[in-house]
């Protein structure tokens, strides 16, 4: 198969920028529909008068379905094109989302997130696919950081604006909102978006099944799920209890909670143009594991704190953001070199759900963990949090150490075929160096 030539490292089309845009905006609405679920937190378990485990179950409902899904789908992730996937699962996601938005008791809202996590789940996976078809690796940093700006930009104007809806309106209003949004996006993307098929053109003689195995079979593919694994459970330990903790543990007031998101979102908005140019530019395993090592420092410190005043929650907040990006974006473009072209579909959507079904079980695992003597009072344990998040930051930089030996054995073709019937071929090493170069 002839490969158009890449375009050069420095220079984006009109074209690639609509993409980056179009993919970024997605995860906007995605990751808003899934982050404004933390914020919310405090007012869900006053509202429904449920206890912090419950409001585990909620979280870890999404993560669950979407888990499942991942599976699901990575069989035929790599036989359509993934424009149409994209569309299929993002209309899924609105109908969740706007089901949320109905939601009138514990029941039917961990219902909604079931239906929420089986469509949007897979979204991640499916743009990750996406940027790795058509950008090459030389520019995959910085468009990683565009594309993951979606999450700063969700914390710096959507939760912000979703908890002011949420104190006037309920709860349930920021997701009526979410699936308006997504609604007009979704007409963009059928309008705008080429078919994303080039994969369809590789020769694949196995079923969705044997494509399943064959995937999952490859200890390099297994490294980076592994990897991944440790990546998630931080963020599905802390991120659910964080407006619980600061509201009844450091005295921070609901009002000040949506200037605190967006001051933290705003950070990492800044911070990630520079940390994919730098990744590019540097290396993208030393700006993981730094991150890593300062993430660890401010998760410890901020979990470990008696009430204080609300400058320093912000500041530290701002800080641990910035730990975040640093290990979320180059983490991501390393990963992403892993698979070959004809299993990137299946790779992602396993790699998602593997990811989500980890986010679940680290949820329901802290709601195991902390706990309130009743609505109003403090979070107790949440500093076991911290140390059990810290240790798999720790983790992930020895797993990361070893994702980048490989790849860099790649780039100069010394990798070896597994021996797997002769099924599994051989990385094709010099065609990424090109790109690279």
């Amino acid at each position: 198969m002839e490969i158009p030539a890449p375009l050069p490292n420095k220079t984006f089309s009109s074209y690639d920028k609509l993409v980056v845009f179009i993919l970024a905006i997605t995860q906007f609405t995605v990751i808003l529909d899934f982050m404004v679920m933390s914020p919310l937190g405090d007012l869900l378990v006053k509202s429904l008068d449920i206890k912090t485990s419950e409001f585990g179950i909620v979280v870890s409902a999404y993560a669950f379905s979407a888990g499942i899904s991942g599976f699901l789908t990575a069989g035929f992730a790599d036989k359509y094109d993934r424009k149409k996937l994209l569309l299929f699962f993002y209309s899924g996601f609105i109908i969740g989302t706007l089901l949320c938005g109905i939601a009138n008791s514990y029941q039917t809202l961990v219902t909604a997130r079931i239906v929420t996590g089986l469509f949007g789940g897979v979204m991640g996976s499916i743009s990750m696919a996406i940027v790795t078809d058509l950008f090459p690796l030389g520019k995959r940093g910085r468009v990683m950081s565009f594309v993951q700006m979606g999450s700063g930009a969700s914390k710096v104007m959507g939760i912000p604006i979703g908890l002011y809806i949420a104190n006037r309106m309920g709860w349930e209003a920021p997701f009526l909102f979410i699936g308006g949004m997504a609604i007009v996006i979704m007409v963009i993307i059928a309008i705008c978006l080429k078919p994303v098929d080039q994969h369809l053109n590789e020769k694949r003689n196995r079923s969705s099944i044997k494509h399943l195995i064959h995937t999952l079979k490859s200890k390099h593919y297994r490294r980076g799920f592994l990897t991944i694994s440790f990546l998630t459970i931080g963020g599905f330990m802390m991120m659910p209890y964080g407006t619980i903790y600061a509201v009844n543990n450091l005295n921070v007031d609901a009002d000040q909670l949506p200037f605190l998101f967006m001051a933290s979102g705003a950070g990492s908005l800044l911070l990630m143009p520079f940390v994919g140019r730098l990744s590019d530019k540097v290396s993208k395993f030393k700006m993981f594991a730094y991150g890593s090592l300062w993430f660890v420092l401010i998760c410890i410190t901020y979990t470990n704190l008696p009430p204080v005043p609300f400058s320093i929650v912000l500041i530290l907040n701002i800080f641990l953001m910035m730990g975040i990006v640093n290990r979320m974006v180059p983490s991501a473009a390393l990963i992403s070199t892993l698979p070959e072209k004809e299993d990137r579909g299946a790779f992602m959507s396993i790699q998602s759900s593997i990811q989500q079904i980890a986010g679940g079980i680290a949820a329901t695992f802290a709601g195991l963990i902390v706990y309130q003597q009743n609505p109003t009072s403090p979070l107790e344990q949440y500093d076991k949090i911290g140390y059990i998040v810290s240790a798999t930051a720790l983790i992930s930089i020895v797993l990361m150490a070893r994702i980048d030996r490989f790849i860099k054995k790649k780039m100069e073709g010394d990798t070896v075929p597994e021996n797997s019937n002769n099924r599994e071929r051989i990385f094709d090493a010099k065609s990424d160096l090109e790109k690279v170069k």
